[in-house]
């Protein structure tokens, strides 16, 4: 049987235009800044006048540890808030937009799939409306000027060895993770090593998505920290006076993009920060307005449960006030296989050992929410016609041991209409009372806080310090930084550090190699295992099959 692949459904959709979804989602046209017929941006002075407008209830869709044969998280996403349209509620979905790098690289377009996506897809995995770009070159404005500043006599006293800011691009580029720059002689500046972190990992990206106005923004960019004097002294990029110029390149950024399902349900999508490298999740602005123009706003966080959805809760959440009335963690029968053990070509044929083998994964992400974190949950398994129903049973057994029910979600081949159960069950839980914990406290210590996302998320035995990050973590504290929230950099692949190691480990230990403070974002960055700032493109990448044809129509993004 051939299917049709997600650009070619979304290219074949009839889509509204945008100023019908901004009256469909209650936007006044003064506060729509259209760009194109399809995309607009939302002036944030709208978040004023819906001050006093009670919240909805709030979604956040999560999944188990991400396999090679794929889990669909966002494509449940959107087909969720498509299926609670279904069923006569008022929803509004709130996503991250898609980096070049995994657009080009291994992952393809990242805006859902089959008939539960968000478009125009094209233009939401390429550029979109320069949102990136901005992140970018505020990035590298502020490279420029700290190196500016030296090259003009230093008067700081800002130690050239020691400077922390590096430069950013949104490509997955290995080349440039480490290089040297200053080459060339007295008048081309001054040669230093230096490098580049692919933009979703920038802090200015962490800033854009946890600022809540321009006040707030450029509070933010001037605590960033770029270095160290010669006496250990931290510099940030307000003693350089470069918030302003920073702010301004951004000040469009910071505006909700709003756009649509396939089956016109409003869509925002703002920030794009890894779940893996950084915290995960759209903006807080774009969630508080899916919050005040529907009655469910339905959101996502990276990758699996211990990475976007652990900083969802212990950053986000606690930075900006909120707390979810459920969580859905996304499953699928094959992803469950290969942790049991199977490999990607044979996962199609039925397994129930492997996929008991495979189980504790999601047992455990969803323990995590119910009993770490205190939130109601249901498990979406997201359909493959090669399910069983042996498979299936064995699924919703093992769930319904932890008092959580499983809904099949059919929303890539049937769109809303096959995120009904799903968008039933969803209501029903939000009607229960919940009370959010987080995994920590703020007052506990660095190493503490480490420990505890170790061996009450991961299930691990503990968090190990290298020299190098124990002495970090000591001149942290003793600069004031010490009562912020952790933001792990570690491997999606596992609940440990080691990628290799799948399903619920146990009896393994963390290793952190370095801590840096975002001070701008807010939390304190915990670099492990061989997690790296700048992916690298796969031997046969994404971008060689992507194409333009002569009438200007795309193909090959997914």
């Amino acid at each position: 049987m051939s299917y049709k692949s997600d650009i070619e459904i979304a290219q074949e959709t009839t889509i509204a235009p945008v100023m019908e979804i901004a009256a469909r989602a209650e936007i006044p046209e003064e506060y729509i800044e259209q760009y194109g017929r399809y995309k607009a941006k939302v002036d944030y002075n709208y978040l004023n006048e819906l001050r006093d407008r009670p919240d909805g209830k709030l979604i956040l869709v999560t999944a188990i540890t991400p396999t090679p044969a794929g889990e669909g998280k966002t494509t449940t996403t959107v087909g969720l808030a498509d299926g609670l349209r279904k069923i006569g509620k008022k929803s509004v979905v709130a996503l991250r937009e898609p980096s070049l790098g995994p657009v080009f690289g291994v992952k393809g377009g990242a805006a859902g799939g089959g008939y539960a996506q968000v478009v125009p897809m094209e233009d939401i995995n390429l550029h979109f409306t320069g949102d990136f770009h901005a992140i970018g070159a505020a990035n590298n404005l502020l490279a420029a000027m700290l190196d500016n500043h030296i090259f003009q006599g230093n008067t700081l006293n800002i130690d050239p060895r020691r400077i922390t800011w590096r430069r950013a691009v949104d490509m997955n580029d290995r080349q440039l993770r480490n290089i040297t720059g200053g080459l060339g002689g007295r008048t081309n500046g001054f040669p230093r090593e230096d490098g580049f972190d692919i933009t979703v990992a920038s802090e200015i990206m962490a800033v854009l998505c946890l600022s809540r106005d321009i006040p707030d923004l450029k509070d933010r960019l001037a605590r960033i920290i770029v270095g160290y004097t010669r006496d250990e002294k931290p510099i940030t990029a307000g003693m350089l006076k470069a918030e302003g110029a920073m702010a301004a390149l951004l000040r469009d950024a910071l505006k909700p993009n709003l756009v649509q399902t396939l089956e016109g349900t409003p869509a925002f999508i703002h920030g794009g920060p890894f779940a893996n490298i950084a915290h995960g999740c759209n903006s807080i602005m774009a969630t508080r307005m899916a919050l005040k123009l529907g009655d469910y706003a339905v959101t996502e966080a990276g990758f699996g449960g211990d990475l976007g959805a652990e900083k969802f809760l212990d950053i986000k959440c606690r930075m900006a006030n909120l707390s979810p009335d459920a969580i859905v963690v996304v499953a699928t029968v094959r992803a469950l296989k290969h942790h049991g053990g199977v490999a990607k070509a044979d996962l199609n044929s039925e397994n129930l050992a492997a996929l008991e083998k495979g189980l504790p994964n999601l047992l455990q992400h969803v323990e995590n929410m119910t009993k770490q974190f205190g939130l109601p949950c249901v498990v979406a398994v997201n359909a493959f016609p090669t399910d069983t129903a042996a498979e299936l049973k064995m699924v919703e057994d093992k769930c319904r041991e932890l008092g959580v029910n499983v809904a099949l979600s059919e929303v890539w081949a049937k769109g809303g209409e096959g995120g009904r159960a799903l968008a039933e069950e969803v209501v029903r839980l939000c009607g229960q009372k919940s009370s959010l914990n987080y995994t920590y406290g703020l007052e506990e210590s660095i190493e503490e806080k480490l420990n505890g996302i170790v061996t009450k998320i991961y299930r691990g035995d503990g968090v190990e310090l290298t020299p190098a990050a124990k002495k970090q973590a000591g001149q942290l504290e003793a600069l004031g930084f010490g009562n912020l929230p952790i933001c792990m950099a570690k491997t999606q692949y596992s609940f440990s550090d080691d990628a290799a190691l799948l399903g619920a480990p146990r009896g393994f230990r963390v290793t952190v190699r370095n801590l840096k403070v975002s001070a701008g974002a807010g939390f304190i960055v915990a670099l492990t295992g061989e997690i790296m700032t700048m992916p690298g493109l796969p031997k046969v990448p994404s971008a060689e099959r992507i194409d333009l044809d002569v009438s200007g129509k795309i193909s090959g993004l997914f």
